[in-house]
């Protein structure tokens, strides 16, 4: 487990994970009043939190599973990735995919935070690739 260096500028707890094996902690809204997203509006939603991720860590955001298939409500950039160097504010993009308007309170648990290591790599241009089963089969190519 790595230790994160964090600011909370806001009025909420910090991100919590809801359960043991959890893999995303629970970011919520730092709001000032109430907003309401209308069927197929897009806002940005700030949480108050800054982050230091250490070097070689990035921080993926996603939707949270039950306000996407209950509400709509879902991360427009899915997976949106916070690098190791930003020292801004947390902020979540957020869509309406429903038909109805939904109010999003200060307070409220919006998206998830997934902190993962990850390798940088060199492209070597090339003219052939190694042969897999899957080959070029691409979206669909397994069948049902």
């Amino acid at each position: 487990m790595i230790e994160l260096s964090i600011i909370n500028t806001s009025n909420n707890p910090l991100p919590a994970y809801q359960t043991q094996q959890a893999a995303g902690a629970d970011l919520m809204a730092f709001l000032e009043e109430a907003i309401v997203i209308e069927p197929m509006d897009r806002v940005i939603v700030g949480t108050g939190l800054y982050i230091a991720l250490p070097e070689g860590y990035e921080a993926m955001i996603r939707p949270r599973s039950g306000m996407a298939f209950k509400h709509g409500i879902t991360v427009i950039n899915t997976p949106g990735t916070i690098d190791a160097d930003y020292r801004g504010e947390i902020k979540i993009a957020l869509i309406n995919l429903s038909k109805e308007a939904f109010t999003i309170n200060n307070g409220d648990r919006i998206a998830q935070m997934v902190v993962n290591k990850y390798e940088k790599v060199t492209f070597k241009i090339t003219d052939r690739l190694d042969e897999t089963e899957r080959g070029f089969g691409g979206y669909g190519h397994t069948g049902k």
